[in-house]
């Protein structure tokens, strides 16, 4: 599968979200709300030995003066080398505003460190949330993970492989499902791809969650874009079926008119896009969310 050039993903995102002109909407528009956000900023989830004074953060984003909410734990792409939880703040507004916490982290990205350097933050990061969503309103036992391109890759990861979790004293359990958009999940070996998984089929066997689906995993969405990254369609299709084989919930979405980086832009910055929609639909169906049509303006 071929990957953005990771020294362009991160500048291009801001650009087109800044940019984008509008997209079509979704056919029925669904929603939680229209809650003022209220923004917690650059919170450590850890500070352990060779903690990194940026990336070991996250940011909330919450639904102001609510309590007993779902929180969507949301994982940025970069191809595991670029990104940053800062460009991320529209879609946490977004999703804050209809009724969902948002978890937006940073993590440690290649070269600082190989896998399993990246998914280890991420698990640290979704026990901070665990042990402390609670205390800003947000229902534990309600956490959704959510990520695009590589960060979809980790939370697919997060959610089959149990021993990062594991060593966080949680299992996969924890999660209540996994939104997973434009992701991998089968890592080839070779190539620029050494310096994230190191050399040898190993690291990328160990990395790739279609390698670790048992059937004990939550229900999952998997979304991906008509005009992604060759071979995103198939690979996504493939994980559902590996998923379903065993008798796991999940969901598989195309989503019209867009590619790799439009499919993130357009959710992040419209509840009334397909996308959005989808991730919407999905927590309100496996949580408390409850979600209304939208009136029109001026009704």
């Amino acid at each position: 599968m071929s990957i953005v050039p990771a020294r362009l993903l991160a500048p291009l995102v801001l650009l087109t979200a800044t940019l984008a002109a509008p997209a079509r909407d979704a056919e029925e528009i669904r929603v939680g709300g229209d809650f003022g956000v209220e923004v917690i900023s650059d919170v450590a989830y850890y500070t352990g030995p060779n903690a990194d004074a940026n990336k070991h953060k996250l940011d909330l984003y919450l639904p102001k003066g609510q309590k007993g909410f779902p929180v969507l734990f949301f994982v940025h792409g970069g191809a595991w080398t670029s990104g940053d939880r800062k460009l991320y703040g529209p879609l946490g507004r977004v999703f804050a505003k209809n009724g969902v916490g948002a978890v937006i982290i940073s993590y440690r990205l290649t070269p600082q460190v190989q896998h399993p350097g990246h998914i280890e933050d991420v698990a640290r990061a979704f026990a901070w949330t665990h042990a402390n969503i609670g205390k800003h309103g947000g229902r534990a036992d309600e956490i959704f993970v959510a990520g695009h391109s590589a960060g979809g890759h980790l939370v697919a990861l997060l959610a089959t492989d149990e021993r990062y979790l594991k060593a966080e004293q949680l299992t996969p359990q924890a999660i209540k499902g996994v939104l997973a958009l434009s992701g991998v999940y089968t890592i080839g070996g070779g190539g620029r791809m050494e310096r994230v998984f190191g050399k040898g089929t190993e690291g990328a066997e160990s990395a790739s969650p279609l390698k670790h689906v048992s059937g004990k995993e939550p229900p999952f969405l998997i979304v991906y874009a008509d005009q992604d990254f060759p071979g995103c369609d198939r690979m996504s299709e493939a994980f559902g079926r590996a998923l379903r084989a065993k008798k796991v919930e999940e969901e598989c979405v195309e989503i019209k008119d867009r590619g790799h980086v439009s499919i993130m832009v357009r959710l992040a910055t419209s509840e009334a896009d397909p996308a959005t929609q989808a991730m919407l639909g999905f927590i309100a169906k496996h949580s408390g969310l409850k979600l209304q049509p939208r009136r029109a303006k001026g009704g």
